[in-house]
């Protein structure tokens, strides 16, 4: 059984380490099964050697793979994929920033078309913040205005931190529609109505949604933010990957944030927004005051209670312990310090300028073996008479009159919006950017009504680069190395999970204790004592209880002897002392058992 177990262990560990193994091949063979993107990146296609042994040996070039850009399948209001290469379409901004000094006020930063830098799909262009500390403004026309009524609204874009990301936004602006809108003058002041994307100064990692919302009775604009997200944001900022940022609004004052189309916030318009849609319908009034004799103490002191006659205040917290005793060879006139006797005074010493120089004081070397040296003094201990400043006990007030709060009356401002989704119309989008980092890469935007219309266009799109950066990843192995580099101590758990599979295979395969026949048989060896048979003694006990049994069937034998004698002088006796004989051989079934001699 204990074999059986140890078999059991060893396969087992075989298995976990032939398990991990088969994990680790079967993700180098995921990686090496993305076909059409591998043959896009790496721009060839693998041959039989069979087939290029029989072919010429100048081999036309294998046609080179280009990135084709999502085209528009449904209703949109804007689709821009940056496939041509130029900025046709979209305005950059002429304007300066207000309040701020004339040389950083103007939007000058550069905008570019281009690749990126390390680009897994060659011909995929997308438009480039490339200026670092600069005004970033430039903006483009919807197909034609987007009104909140019947339909939700999707807005999505691609961003991809090709240099990480310091401090800066690629967030993007729906301007709203107004009559003096000009693209040419657009800034941070001008108009808008949704503002969406991703932010980050520092660890501040920060996904914004954020629109303007008109007071019903004011006509003033006040802008909401949607709560903060609950996923850790941290990763798509420093990844340097494409990542696809997605908002949906909904006519029922739903919205939705995706990234890499998962849901990472979502939430009502109404509950979720900060500050509220509707104001409070009661507010506390100004002009209420608390009166001054309010009293909000819950607890006083017991103005009736008198100190203990006994209450010592004086009372020291320690004293002395006078059961303690100095201990045997402290040494009292020996100090705990003395000065350094191999200490010399330097060459350089000038007491009239250093003072009267003096050794460095070193531990008593006669202190070392005894218990202590100097002044022996009674260790102090807790003061069981100690009370302390004695203080009246607490007690409820019974003027307590509550924590007070000023009266509510009606909030004159107040307003009930049920439908905040009903925003400004938008008649464009926009990127007004301040930056400390550059090549930010923003692709692909898309505005539509229709969420499977968006969801092809990024499929077409974000999943294809989604596709070709994840065969361009190294496989698992290599993750491990590259991640060991960086981490040394991961060298130790890799060592770790490989060797103790093994030396559990070696400890139960190979080693295990020693029967106990042969233990007994090696110990008997070793002494010239007879030693008990345990074969002849187990017969000995088997003869002993045959012989016991023998006696008792002689005893039922002499019974029934006895029995039958009786019953010949009587034949006449009635049946029930033969029916008893009956009953007493029947009761012994030993009694025909032969004797032995």
């Amino acid at each position: 059984m204990e074999l059986k177990m140890r078999l059991c262990v060893a396969l087992l560990s075989l298995s976990l380490c032939l398990g991990l193994m088969g994990h680790v091949r079967a993700q180098e063979e995921a990686d090496d099964m993305e076909m059409d993107v591998e043959d896009a990146i790496d721009d060839m296609q693998e041959e039989d050697v069979e087939e290029e042994e029989q072919q010429v040996p100048a081999s036309p070039p294998v046609p080179t793979v280009t990135y084709k850009a999502p085209e528009p399948m449904g209703e949109h209001y804007f689709a821009e994929s940056f496939h041509k290469g130029t900025l046709h379409g979209w305005v950059l901004s002429q304007a300066k920033k207000d309040g701020i000094d004339e040389e950083i006020a103007k939007y000058d930063g550069k905008w570019e078309v281009e690749e990126m830098k390390d680009t897994k799909l060659p011909g995929d262009k997308g438009l480039v913040l490339k200026s670092k500390a600069k005004h970033h403004a430039i903006s483009a026309l919807l197909l034609r205005p987007f009104t909140f009524d019947t339909k939700p609204l999707i807005v999505q874009y691609e961003v991809n931190f090709q240099t990480g990301i310091d401090c800066g936004g690629a967030y993007v602006k729906l301007l709203s529609q107004t009559p003096d809108l000009e693209l040419e003058e657009f800034v941070d002041k001008t108009a808008y109505t949704i503002m969406f994307g991703p932010d980050k100064c520092g660890e501040d990692y920060k996904l914004h949604f954020i629109f303007r919302h008109k007071n019903p009775k004011t006509g003033e604009f006040e802008e909401k933010h949607a709560k903060k997200p609950d996923a850790d944001l941290r990763t798509y900022y420093t990844d340097k990957k494409t990542h696809l940022y997605t908002l949906v609004l909904n006519p029922d004052n739903s919205f939705e944030i995706l990234i890499d189309q998962t849901v990472v916030n979502s939430g009502s318009l109404l509950n979720d927004m900060t500050p509220p849609i509707n104001p409070p319908a009661e507010i506390e009034d100004p002009d209420d005051h608390k009166p001054e004799d309010w009293d909000e103490r819950p607890k006083i002191q017991d103005p009736d209670a008198v100190k203990p006659e006994d209450w010592d205040e004086d009372a020291p917290a320690k004293i002395p312990d006078e059961d303690a005793v100095k201990p045997d060879g402290w040494l009292d006139d020996e100090p705990e310090y003395i000065s350094d006797p191999d200490a010399l005074k330097p060459e350089d010493w000038d007491e009239d300028m250093d003072g009267e120089w003096e050794a460095p004081q070193i531990p008593n070397p006669a202190c070392e073996t005894a218990p202590g040296c100097g002044l022996w003094q009674r260790p102090v201990i807790d003061n069981p008479n100690y009370k302390g400043k004695w203080k009246p006990p607490m007690i409820d007030n019974p003027n307590y009159q509550g924590v007070w709060k000023p009266r509510k009356i009606p909030n004159p401002d107040f307003f009930e919006d049920l439908h905040p989704f009903r925003m400004t119309p938008i008649s464009a989008v926009g990127l007004e950017l301040w930056s400390m980092s550059s090549d930010i890469f923003f692709d692909n935007f898309f505005v539509t009504s229709d969420r499977n219309v968006a969801e092809r266009w990024a499929a077409d799109g974000w999943g294809l680069k989604k596709a070709a950066e994840g065969a361009a990843e190294p496989g698992l192995v290599n993750q491990m190395i590259t991640a060991a580099e960086e981490k040394p101590w991961l060298w130790i758990v890799y060592v770790l999970t490989v060797a103790v599979p093994l030396v559990l295979i070696i400890v139960f395969c190979c080693t295990g204790k020693v029967s106990v026949s042969s233990t007994s048989a090696a110990e008997y060896k070793k002494t010239d004592a007879p030693q008990p048979d345990v074969k002849e003694e187990a017969e000995e006990e088997e003869a002993k209880e045959e012989e016991s049994e023998a006696k008792k069937s002689e005893e039922e034998d002499s019974t029934g002897e006895a029995e039958e004698a009786a019953g010949n002088d009587n034949k006449d006796g009635n049946t029930s002392s033969e029916k008893s004989e009956d009953d007493i051989l029947r009761r012994s079934p030993r009694s025909r058992k032969p004797r032995k001699d």
